[in-house]
């Protein structure tokens, strides 16, 4: 079975999709059609920005869904069994399924980037990976750090990414070297995504949701939220809804689709994160699979 994979904010880089934007009319005429809808030309900063210009939250998010889902409906990709996005990358699988429109989801992605952005100026947070100690470990030295600290990036066995205050994250890095991780390094990120830190956003967020047509999509898109099978219009928004400020599963939603019958992932957008965690998570199962990228 085959599992398309979407990837999330940090796989941005200079010149995404121009290739795709000039070998492709129909991919050309979708990125035409978003730089209409967001009001501003995204894809001349896509072509000829620098790294500094595409970290920008209102630009990295739009910048990597748009590059995500024209490869998708404009790509030849063919058809797939499940799909799954890592944070972001959840609103450019369920338009890939046909859950969502295209521009529908442009209009999420960007209140989204938006909401995001305000949170990051008006609360100081960051993030931190954590490398080589049991999830439930991080768990138990998050929940006895003073202030904000949570996981929220259940990336793969033994790669978990901990969000929070800028205070309590150094503290808890502090506290996981000294309990044996053995690495706990800062992210460069301007916030503390999936983190309680994130609920102003939220609650922005939620009227744009809940006014979004949502419709069964075309194949199971496993949600960060749930880590399983999602195909009810109303379950898929409310996971959406809680994507903000909850942690984003993807080592138990790449489980779960192989559990399902998944042997063939592909991945569709920029960077290649996604293959590298799918291909530890396969090996820890004991699972033969085909992963593969296009961008």
């Amino acid at each position: 079975m085959k599992a398309f994979l979407f990837p999330g904010q940090g796989a941005q880089f200079p010149g995404m999709a121009k290739v795709l934007y000039e070998s492709s009319k129909e991919a050309g005429n979708l990125m035409e059609k978003a730089n209409e809808i967001l009001g501003f030309r995204i894809t001349d900063i896509m072509f000829n920005g620098t790294d500094a210009d595409l970290k920008a939250t209102r630009v990295t998010q739009p910048a990597i869904f748009l590059h995500s889902v024209a490869l998708a409906l404009c790509g030849g990709v063919g058809d797939a069994d499940m799909a799954a996005g890592h944070s972001l990358g959840e609103f450019s699988a369920l338009v890939a399924a046909g859950a969502i429109d295209f521009e529908d989801g442009l209009r999420l992605v960007a209140a989204r980037a938006s909401a995001m952005q305000k949170c990051c100026e008006a609360v100081p947070g960051g993030m931190a990976a954590v490398i080589g100690m049991p999830n439930s470990q991080v768990e138990e030295i998050c929940a006895g750090i003073d202030g904000t600290v949570v996981p929220a990036n259940y990336n793969s066995d033994g790669q978990l990414v901990i969000s929070g205050t800028v205070e309590a994250v150094a503290a808890a890095c502090e506290a996981l070297k000294a309990a044996g991780a053995k690495r706990a390094l800062p992210l460069g990120v301007g916030g503390a995504f999936h983190s309680p830190l994130m609920e102003p956003a939220r609650t922005e967020l939620a009227e744009a949701i809940r006014a979004t047509e949502v419709r069964a999509p075309k194949f199971p898109v496993y949600q960060n939220v749930s880590a399983c099978a999602e195909t009810d219009p109303a379950r898929i928004k409310e996971n959406l809804l809680k994507q903000l400020t909850s942690p984003v599963r993807w080592t138990q939603s790449v489980k779960a689709m192989l559990a399902d019958g998944a042997s063939d992932f592909l991945e569709i957008g920029p960077g290649t994160v996604l293959q590298g965690l799918v291909k530890r998570i396969a090996a820890a199962e004991q699972k033969e699979v085909n992963i593969t990228g296009i961008q």
